[in-house]
Formats: C-alpha cells, sequence, structure tokens
C-alpha cells in the first residue's frame, strides 16, 4: 500500500516559480565569503554565501515511522556517562591536567603529509588508513543478536547512541531511519520492492528528456557533484559521480517545492559511504575503494538504498529548510543564547570582535557538521544522531554548542575579527577520531540535561550583550 501512495502522490507538474532552484548562471562557486563585521541581516547573509542551500516543506514527504519514537533520557544518560568516565580515567594517566596541547596536540603541529587546505572542509591523509574503529567483539556480538531478532526501537537505540561496529552499521542506520521495517520478517521484501521503486524512478525521469526546469536542476548538479569532497579519491570516480548525480536528480524531481539545491550532497555522503563499506573487504580504506570492482548489483543497492535513507532522514528535519530557512535563523538564535548562558566569557569575546553566530553556525546546523568533520568523524557523530530517531532536531543544536565550546581557548587567543572567523570556519579537525566525536555528544547531551527543565532558553530573543 505504501508503494502505491508513493507512486499515485509522486508526480505534479510545478509551472509557477519555485524560490530556491538553481540558476546555472548565477550559482558556479561552492565557497563560502566572509561577512564584513557589523552586518548581521540574515538576507545579507545570505546573499554573500553560495553554498547555503534551503528546503521548502514538500507536499509529497511520507513521515518517518519514527516520528512517535523518542530514545528515553536514561538511555541517552546511561551512554553519556559511559563516554565521559571511560574518557576521563584515560585523560588523568595520560594527559596532564595543565596542558591542553598534549589533549589536543593536532592543533599547533605542522603536518609535511597532509595535502593542501581545501577552505571549509577538514584536511584529509595522503595516506588513507582505516580509523581504529570503537567496534569491540562484545559490542558487535551484541548488535548481531539483536538485529536477528525484532528488536524495539528503544533496545536499538540504545545500543546505537555510542557508536555502531562497522560490520552492522548499514542494516542498523536503515532501521533508524526507518526505511527499513523492524519486523524481521518484512526486511526482505519491503528491500526489494523499495530499490525497484527507485530504479523505475530513475528509468522514468533520469533518462527522458527534461524541460528547461528540470534541465536547469541536471545542470547545476553536474557542477556541483564532481567538486565535492575533493580531496577523496572515491569521490573523482566517474562511477560515483554519476550515482550522486542520479540520487540527487530524483530526489529533487520528487521533491518540486524545492528542486535542488547545492549542499544536498554533503547529506548523501555518509549514507552512501556505510552502504559502500557493506562490499568492502575488511580492512580496505573506503577513500580510495575502486568502485568499478563490484558488480551491478551491488551499485543499485548502494545507489537505491542511498536515496531513500536520504529522503526518510530529510522527512524529519523538513521544518529546517521551509523558504529562507527560518528553521535554522531560529536555531542560530537558540545557538548563541544557549552559549550566552553557558559561557557567557566566549560569547562576549565573539559579540565584542563583531563575530556574528550566524557567520560560523548557519553552516554547522545547515550541513549538520559535514563540512566541519572528517568523513569518518561524521558517519559516527551520525550514529548518535540516528539514535536520537525524532529528538534529532534538538540535539543538533546542543552538539553545535559543544562543538563551539570545545574550540573556547584557541578562540580566547584570537584578537580580531579576521582572526576569529579564519579559525571558526576552518577548524582545525583533520585529526579527529572517534574518540572525539564520543566526547563531543557526551558533552552535547551535558549540556540537553542542564537545560531539559529550562526549554524557555530555546525561545528567548538574543540581545548583543
Amino acid at each position: 500500500m505504501e508503494g502505491e501512495s508513493d507512486r499515485a502522490s509522486f508526480w505534479k507538474k510545478n509551472i509557477k516559480t519555485v524560490p530556491g532552484r538553481p540558476s546555472p548562471k548565477s550559482d558556479a562557486k561552492t565557497t563560502s565569503k566572509t561577512k564584513a563585521p557589523g552586518a548581521t541581516s540574515f538576507q545579507d547573509f545570505q546573499a554573500s554565501v553560495s553554498d547555503a542551500w534551503d528546503l521548502e516543506d514538500d507536499e509529497f514527504c511520507v513521515i518517518s515511522s519514527l516520528e512517535n519514537t523518542k530514545i528515553s533520557k536514561k538511555v541517552s544518560q546511561s551512554a553519556a556517562l559511559n563516554v565521559l568516565n571511560s574518557h576521563r580515567s584515560t585523560a588523568e594517566h595520560e594527559v596532564p591536567s595543565n596542558d591542553r596541547t598534549a589533549e589536543k596536540p593536532h592543533l599547533y603541529e605542522p603536518d609535511p603529509v597532509r595535502i593542501s587546505r581545501i577552505p571549509g572542509r577538514p584536511r584529509q591523509l595522503h595516506c588513507f588508513s582505516p580509523v581504529q574503529e570503537e567496534d569491540n567483539e562484545s559490542k558487535l556480538e551484541r548488535f548481531e543478536a539483536l538485529l536477528e531478532s525484532n528488536p524495539s526501537l528503544q533496545e536499538l537505540s540504545k545500543l546505537s547512541w555510542s557508536g555502531i561496529p562497522v560490520k552492522v552499521r548499514g542494516i542498523t542506520w536503515r532501521l533508524l531511519s526507518g526505511y527499513l521495517p523492524i519486523n524481521l520478517e518484512r526486511r526482505n521484501g519491503v528491500l526489494e520492492r523499495k530499490r525497484q521503486d527507485y530504479w523505475t524512478l530513475v528509468e522514468k525521469y533520469y533518462y527522458t528528456e527534461h524541460d528547461e526546469t528540470n534541465r536547469d536542476i541536471q545542470h547545476q548538479i553536474n557542477i556541483d557533484v564532481p567538486r565535492m569532497n575533493p580531496s577523496i579519491p572515491l569521490f573523482q570516480q566517474r562511477t560515483v559521480q554519476l550515482m550522486f548525480e542520479r540520487i540527487l536528480f530524483i530526489w529533487s524531481i520528487r521533491h518540486p517545492a524545492s528542486g535542488y539545491v547545492q549542499g544536498i550532497n554533503d547529506l548523501v555522503t555518509p549514507f552512501y559511504i556505510v552502504f559502500l563499506q557493506e562490499f568492502i573487504p575488511d580492512n580496505q580504506p573506503f577513500e580510495r575503494f575502486n568502485v568499478d570492482s563490484l558488480n551491478q548489483d551491488q551499485l543499485r543497492i548502494i545507489e537505491a538504498d542511498s536515496f531513500w535513507c536520504l529522503s526518510k532522514f530529510l522527512d524529519g528535519i523538513q521544518d529546517n529548510y521551509v523558504f529562507a530557512q527560518i528553521g535554522i535563523q531560529k536555531k542560530v538564535l537558540q545557538l548563541e543564547e544557549l552559549i550566552k548562558r553557558v559561557d557567557e566569557v566566549l560569547h562576549k569575546h565573539l559579540k565584542q570582535h563583531n563575530v556574528s553566530y550566524l557567520q560560523f553556525s548557519f553552516r554547522w546546523l545547515n550541513n549538520l557538521l559535514t563540512r566541519e568533520l572528517p568523513l569518518r568523524c561524521t558517519i559516527r557523530l551520525w550514529d548518535t544522531y540516528l539514535a536520537e530517531n525524532d529528538s534529532f532536531a534538538t540535539f543538533q543544536l546542543y552538539v553545535s554548542a559543544a562543538f563551539l565550546l570545545y574550540w573556547k581557548e584557541d578562540l580566547m587567543q584570537e584578537h580580531d575579527f579576521q582572526g576569529l572567523l579564519l579559525l571558526l570556519q576552518n577548524l582545525p579537525t583533520q585529526s579527529w577520531t572517534s574518540s572525539q566525536i564520543s566526547m563531543l555528544v557526551a558533552e552535547a547531551y551535558k549540556l540537553k540535561v542542564m537545560f531539559a527543565d529550562a526549554p524557555n532558553h530555546l525561545l528567548s530573543n538574543t540581545g548583543d550583550s
């Protein structure tokens, strides 16, 4: 019945001018431009940033079945406290309490093996050796036992919150996103049908003659895709680029209220890598993997599942991407108010030097930190995001706050607008691993608990003080 409903509501001719549609003549770059001190209006900022993207509510969206499922306070608290206690005991033995440089040695040590800096993205290493994951045999066994049954979403979320082993991450993400049903007996049938539905859409709309609007969409996608993740060889392969082009095009025509806008490819990437890793032999880094070594059935599975999980994921945060992105603007104000309450010293330091939160946090909230973190770290962060279910949108705000607070000492050493903004837009996270992400989400949980009984801070208007 779900497939029939999707097909019945799929296509609607949109003859009106739609805000947010790409223009091939006006948008050829993705690099952000710095805004002048003191200019704080959203319209000015939006006009100065070429990689900002927005989405409108889509009348064809199917709200995720996870909408009414929340991760309990005990689940998050247990996972967060375990992470904090583990890292605290480790730090006592390894890092001197007064040595901040030892805690973050990568900030100031030159590294000759790194390639040229990509503005707004973490640098990648020349040697793409697999990063040590938090996988361990006991945790993997618990996941496998749970997945072989009919787990409750609460059980799966609790286990996933602190990280998911690579071996079972694909199926777990499908379940947490609401793409794959919890019921074990229905899974294979749903996967087969949904994958075929995607390829039916591709045949019907991607390989047909496009009208002018869709030609413009295709043109912009063709510009953006070759430029994504330029420091990772995987994304320079033509087969990979074609897969992304199809995913983005089909998504855009299923969402005519917004169409394709720049940045959505960043949100496809984690899903793509996770499903690709299901077909990569153990201990091989995905960064240099040759996708042409896979057969067509494997490639079709990766592409279709990436599309459907992206769609489900965006369904849950559509309110952030209405016209003019009012939801994102509201979250920027909420972040500013939160930092002012948690760390007034840092807040005043930023305001004293005319740094607007909009100038750096818009991209954080808009792209879910995908451009601030190495890809492996983004994937680990999304383990927790997906485990938060429908609480994800709120939790993301606290993650952004914890991320900003992490850099307080470095920010306090900058004493001019240019230095602060350059640091905030190019934070040195290139050496981060899952360990830093575990600490980040644990600190975010602490902030969430701190304000759980005082939600009015999310409604407050932020002043300039």
